[in-house]
């Protein structure tokens, strides 16, 4: 059964103890999926906070500067700074499109645009899972409330 944001203790009081129980069930599941999307959030966001002081650090360089390259997170090779306007952008699945934004500062505009869409993203879901974990909590008190009066019945 789907978790509705409308539910609430009266509805619920209505419903069988195997309903309450799947309702409980189902919006756990959807806490701890929304969880993992805010963790994703946060990670992305991070990422992109990295790559707009990597910008801004690149700017600084001048051309011909010496410096190790990041290939992977452990892993460097040495290079060297030959047009710090020009920028690569990571599309994903280890796509980089050469371009799309022409200089530096089109580069930590992008950054910045992105990172305020996942922080709204962010938002949103905080909003949903805090709407969730209010319909959990109140289902398994009703549950509990019906325990307790099964309980005491015989």
């Amino acid at each position: 059964m789907a978790a509705k944001a409308g539910f609430r203790v009266p509805e619920m009081e209505k419903m069988s103890l195997e309903h309450l129980k799947a309702l409980k069930e189902q919006t756990d599941l959807e806490i701890g999926l929304l969880q993992d999307s805010l963790n994703n959030i946060r990670t992305a966001t991070s990422r992109l906070e990295n790559a707009s002081v990597a910008l801004n650090d690149l700017s600084l360089r001048p051309q011909g500067k010496k410096m190790l390259v990041p290939l992977t997170a452990s892993l460097y090779v040495p290079g060297k700074l030959d047009d710090a306007d020009k920028v690569l952008v990571d599309v994903g699945t280890g796509y980089f499109v050469e371009g799309v934004l022409k200089t530096m500062a089109e580069g930590k505009d992008y950054c910045d645009r992105k990172i305020n869409l996942l922080k709204s993203n962010y938002d949103q879901l905080i909003e949903v899972a805090t709407k969730k974990k209010s319909i959990a909590d109140e289902a398994g008190a009703v549950l509990q409330t019906k325990l307790k009066q099964i309980g005491a019945a015989t």
